[in-house]
């Protein structure tokens, strides 16, 4: 891989990090301020709401300029929410800023990979896109985790950092600092040379090509199989989330410090998967992992038998090491399509469209259960049936349209 590939996976880590640290450093918040229990989940909500309201309109804006610069605008609108949850603004309004800055840095991080690097490529690419911001993950909720412990929180305020008042604050403005690091290599990402198309300033012409887009890569046989499959993943994993921190305070006895370092071990499990996936799997296999789906659906809902620390540890791997070994070959095959069908930023811009409206609908729906009252071992069995069920009709849907016409042919299958 040349240089600035190493440069793009930088600051994407970086930024990942802090992003998985603050939701944890949310949660605290939350809880401190005596929030209802549904409030949790929504921080995911607000997070990921700009990635749906504002589709039609990132895809177009990662494409009219180098990728670089929207990764550096991005990244400092991150830093903004980053300032207003510093200043005592309430975590769920301060995280839908953020997640604005996240839902605009999408399709450039993406969509510089099509553009810099060649499709044979894609496939490793991907494997180390995804198990560094799945190392971000581990990494920073630990890192969130241990900054909420008290013994840290009294070490952070005794640094006497300048305006802060609290641990909350002092915690805050740690990764605030690691915004700015991703910002700093952010400046040193190399421009691909691929030309840009200018900003259309008429939002019904974005509005109407987004749409376009968006049908066009919902009707493509190979398509289609690799957004169902990505949408449903993404969606999941942000629930999982919760889920975990959950199970982990009703099963397992553990605080939420705790819970965020089982957080990590899901991760970790991703990681290795996304590595593994990367290595063995070329495009054109790329659609044979679907049914790890469906074993990924059933391991979850071994989780309500568990009652171990160490049996959850190895479970949580189990099920993170399924996840990434199937997501990272589809969502190469995804961004491959969709190059070739549309182009970058606008393929990662209809990709962010259906994992985020999956992802608000999903963590909206587990809001209202644990609302309703359900425990979260009936939470988890209705979690995992669903996984399973969509991975099935989807691997069905794909058998169809392979007897239709060989699509996977056409793909290379050259080992990397």
């Amino acid at each position: 891989m040349p240089l600035g590939f190493y440069i793009i996976m930088a600051a994407q880590f970086f930024s990942a990090l802090a992003d998985n640290a603050l939701l944890i450093i949310a949660i605290a918040m939350l809880r401190d301020m005596a929030a209802p229990s549904e409030y949790e989940p929504l921080l995911k909500l607000f997070f990921t709401v700009s990635y749906v309201a504002l589709a039609a309109f990132v895809g177009a804006f990662a494409d009219s300029m180098p990728k670089w610069r929207v990764m550096l605008i991005s990244n400092t609108i991150k830093i903004g929410g980053c300032l207003m949850l510093f200043l005592g603004t309430h975590p769920l309004l301060a995280n839908a800023v953020i997640g604005l800055g996240a839902a605009a840095y999408s399709p450039a991080k993406y969509g510089i990979l099509t553009e810099y690097l060649p499709h044979r490529l894609l496939v490793v690419a991907n494997g180390w896109i995804e198990g560094l911001t799945v190392a971000a993950i581990i990494v920073g909720t630990v890192v969130g985790g241990i900054m909420i412990r008290g013994d840290v929180a009294s070490w952070l305020m005794g640094l006497g950092l300048p305006g802060v008042g609290s641990a909350f604050g002092a915690a805050v403005l740690m990764v605030g600092t690691l915004y700015l690091v991703a910002a700093i290599f952010n400046m040193y990402i190399p421009d691909t040379g691929v030309d840009h198309k200018p900003l259309k300033s008429n939002p019904l012409y974005l509005l109407h090509d987004f749409n376009h887009c968006l049908r066009l890569l919902w009707r493509d046989k190979l398509g289609q199989i690799s957004l169902a499959v990505t949408t449903l993943f993404w969606g999941a994993g942000a629930t999982l989330q919760f889920i975990v921190i959950k199970w982990a305070e009703h099963n397992l006895g553990m605080n939420l410090s705790q819970a965020s370092m089982l957080q990590g071990v899901v991760a970790l499990g991703v990681a290795t998967g996304s590595v593994l996936a990367a290595r063995y799997i070329t495009l054109r296999r790329a659609v044979n992992v679907i049914p790890l789906g469906i074993a990924m659906g059933l391991g979850v809902m071994t989780m309500v038998g568990v009652t171990e620390a160490w049996i959850a540890m190895v479970l949580m791997v189990i099920v993170g090491g399924l996840a990434g070994f199937f997501v990272v070959p589809m969502n190469a095959l995804l961004q491959h399509r969709g190059h070739i069908l549309m182009g970058a930023g606008h393929s990662i811009a209809v990709q962010n469209f259906n994992e985020n409206l999956s992802i608000l609908v999903m963590t909206g729906t587990y809001a209202l259960l644990i609302v309703l009252g359900l425990s979260i071992n009936t939470v988890i069995v209705m979690f995992g049936l669903l996984v399973a069920g969509t991975m099935l009709l989807v691997k069905r849907r794909h058998e169809a349209n392979q007897r239709e016409f060989d699509n996977v042919a056409l793909l290379e299958d050259r080992l990397h």
